[in-house]
């Protein structure tokens, strides 16, 4: 089984809702491609809604770990991307996050302010690397 370490580095503030660093040990790492608000027909879910679009996104992120043998507690880091990104907005991402990370310590994160995604209506992608055995 992989193990994961999340140091508290001295001197970096300790927040609930991402890990400065973590350390892994595992045989396998798997990294997901950014997944976007679409279900399995390619339709687009929670139209103009982050909230709703980054839950379908997480759902994603959760399908293509499991497709590889993972899951949320093997994630290691996460990459997020808003469109037309304000402060306002990390709340409601990490509201909507924080269900699938609730078992265990959540990974480093990085959060990513853009213009766009490669569709109009695609509001949030999430990107995640795990680490299993």
């Amino acid at each position: 089984m992989s193990t994961l370490e999340h140091p508290r580095p001295q001197g970096l503030l300790h927040n609930a809702a991402f890990s400065q660093v973590v350390a892994a040990t595992g045989t396998r790492t798997i990294y997901t491609a950014g997944q976007v608000s679409i279900d399995e027909r390619g339709e687009l879910v929670g139209a103009g809604d982050l909230a709703a679009q980054t839950e379908q996104v997480m759902r994603n992120v959760g399908l293509a770990l499991a497709a590889a043998g993972a899951d949320f507690s093997d994630v290691v880091k996460i990459t997020t991307y808003v469109v037309n990104y304000k402060p306002e907005h990390r709340a409601i991402v990490g509201k909507a996050r924080a269900p699938f990370f609730a078992k265990g310590t959540p990974p480093a994160s990085t959060l990513v302010g853009v213009s766009a995604l490669a569709l109009p209506e695609w509001l949030v992608e999430i990107e995640a690397v795990a680490v299993v055995d």
